[in-house]
């Protein structure tokens, strides 16, 4: 479950119109939502609230295994839609296995003028949390210098006298990242150990304009159901799967530790995405005039399994790490990992899967607002003609099922086998999970955790 912190930054992100998942660091999120998901440790609350629509509070507290809290702050330069646990799209707050669109060119907020002058000029977001009882501050900066050009500042304060620290732990490292939907560069510097890291993301093939969004989705659908390819459509082997191609790599280099690293990677995700989001479609009624258009058939089954797969490679370390996850239904995912290291021939296989709960379904009752045929009628209409003119009764329509909880496993021959179930009760968000090694008689469950969230914008 993203943390409060964590949702109202995506919010951030997709008010200014910058795009995060462009990223080499995020290069494997779609494999790692099924393989690498965090359970939660001991008992877990937290409760945050949004006063108006620039500033966000938040506090936490964990009880178990030992007792500690924090409190954060957050404010922002734009207005954020950022909605309460209750009605929050479920989706938005869990990592899940996605099937990103293409990548595209970052949008730029329009410029708000008053009276002549510019009053928005640059956003930003400023986050502080305060942690209790250790004294630890966390800090982040982060702001729009370009159409193209995000740059970021996090700061890290961790006093050593309450844990018998040898030193002061704080640190400050500096982001700068440059995104022009065909390629995305990150520059990174951090303070603590001197380190210089650069990283880069290539896209092969056609991308995005700016602004593409749901009314995108709905032309793209359209597009298919005549026929027509999209322009962003690589020709593939027939039978094969079709999509687009990303290569990326890093390098960093510490002058305090005089050691490298590098890295390269490659993705493939299938194209187009085959069943867009409910709530980017609308829905129709089968007696609906929508009916027929080809936007009717956009929830039908898939042209192709939505499917991503990468391979990592670390030629320093000897690492190697490749991935393959596919969505085989509406809502069940798949994921297979295979690491190994060409230098000590360790190796190891993870499996994940997750599943989506679904409510049971509502049905819309017909509106009881219409003109009877009794009532009374005014001298200029001609008698008993209501009744003949009102409108039919309308039929029910059942509405989409809505997705109110998700299961996640994940197992490998490491003898690790982690269970979690996120959901909504109520108005808050609920996640329970338990992590496990049967290779352990004495202690087979490692950790056990529960997580509650509840956070408001009224």
């Amino acid at each position: 479950m993203h943390p409060f912190a964590s949702y109202v930054l995506r919010s951030y992100y997709k008010a200014t119109g910058w795009n995060e998942d462009n990223l080499y660091a995020n290069l494997t999120r779609s494999s790692s939502a099924l393989l690498d998901f965090t359970v939660p440790h001991g008992l877990h609350f937290s409760v945050s609230k949004s006063p108006n629509a620039l500033f966000k509070t938040t506090y936490a507290m964990t009880a178990m295994p030992s007792l500690h809290g924090s409190v954060g702050y957050i404010f922002t330069s734009c207005d954020l839609d950022v909605k309460s646990s209750g009605n929050v799209r479920f989706k938005d707050m869990i990592e899940r296995f996605k099937v990103y669109d293409q990548p595209r060119r970052p949008e730029t907020p329009e410029e708000e003028w008053l009276a002549g002058e510019l009053v928005r000029k640059r956003d930003y977001l400023l986050y502080g949390r305060f942690f209790l009882p250790t004294g630890r501050l966390d800090a982040l900066y982060s702001t729009r210098l370009t159409p193209t050009i995000q740059a970021s500042i996090s700061a890290i304060s961790d006093p050593p006298s309450l844990r018998g620290q040898k030193g002061d732990m704080s640190n400050v490292m500096i982001n700068l990242q440059h995104d022009v939907g065909k390629w995305c560069s990150e520059y990174t510097w951090s303070a603590e150990d001197e380190m210089w890291g650069v990283r880069v993301l290539h896209n092969f093939g056609k991308i995005g304009g700016a602004g593409a969004g749901a009314s995108d989705v709905a032309d793209d659908a359209a597009a298919r159901g005549r026929g027509v390819k999209r322009v962003d459509e690589e020709d593939g082997i027939e039978g094969g799967l079709k999509g687009r191609v990303s290569v990326g790599g890093e390098f960093y280099f510490s002058a305090k530790e005089r050691s490298a690293g590098v890295s390269t990677g490659i993705r493939f995700t299938t194209l187009p995405d085959a069943t867009p989001p409910s709530f980017q479609i609308p829905t129709s009624s089968p007696t609906s005039p929508l009916s027929s258009s080809p936007l009717s058939h956009a929830r039908g089954p898939p042209f192709q399994p939505p499917t991503t797969i990468t391979a990592l490679f670390n030629p320093m370390l000897g690492h190697i790490s490749s991935a393959y996850t596919a969505r085989v239904s509406p809502d069940l995912a798949l994921s297979s990992r295979f690491d190994f290291n060409v230098y000590s021939f360790e190796s190891e296989w993870a499996m994940g899967v997750e599943w989506w709960l679904r409510r049971p379904p509502t049905v819309v009752e017909p509106s009881s607002a219409l003109p009877s045929s009794s009532s009374s009628s005014t001298p200029s209409s001609p008698p008993s003609s209501s009744s003949e003119s009102a409108p039919p009764s309308l039929t029910t329509i059942p509405s989409p099922l809505e997705v109110n909880g998700v299961v996640k496993a994940r197992a490998s021959t490491n003898n690790d086998v982690s269970l979690m179930w996120e959901g909504r009760l109520r108005n808050m968000l609920v996640s329970l999970g338990v992590v496990s090694d049967l290779s352990s008689r004495s202690k087979p469950i490692k950790s056990l955790g529960l997580e509650v969230a509840f956070f408001s914008s009224e």
